[in-house]
């Protein structure tokens, strides 16, 4: 079978919390995990498949790969733009991320990760991803979702 690679892209736009910075007045590095899985979860449900639908399809969608490269940090109270890019989606779900200041446009972290769908009955890894997260992909291919990178 050969793969298929989709050009879906998600872009949402955030302020950095006071509360995510450390004691060198930067992003605590573990912090940008969570901007993704925020992003992820936006794009997921922009999409109509979020993780709820996911779970009443009967499965599970662990983070099996996290790669994150830091560029720059970001700092309490930058606007941030996560750019999100569906890479793969047949045999898992592969996203790119890039992090970049809203105000200049200056790249601050590029990072991607891979899940892989596990039934929820049987705790087995499947191998392909289920047909109803194709299905879903597929369609919103076919309805032409590409959302403009948000404006900051």
């Amino acid at each position: 079978m050969t793969k298929q690679y989709s050009q879906l892209r998600y872009g949402m736009v955030m302020e950095v919390p006071f509360f995510d910075v450390d004691s060198m007045d930067i992003v605590w590095h573990g912090h940008y995990v969570k901007y993704l899985e925020i992003a992820r979860c936006a794009f997921l449900s922009a999409i109509g498949y979020d993780y709820n639908v996911m779970k009443a399809n009967g499965y599970g969608w662990p983070i099996v790969q996290l790669q994150l490269k830091y560029v720059r940090p970001a700092v309490f109270g930058q606007k941030i733009l996560i750019d999100v890019l569906l890479k793969e989606y047949e045999s898992c779900l592969k996203f790119d991320y890039v992090i970049s200041d809203c105000a200049t446009g200056e790249k601050l972290t590029k990072a991607s990760t891979m899940q892989v769908a596990v039934c929820m009955k049987t705790r087995e890894t499947q191998y392909q991803t289920p047909e109803s997260w194709v299905k879903a992909v597929k369609l919103a291919m076919q309805n032409g979702f590409a959302q403009e990178k948000k404006s900051c």
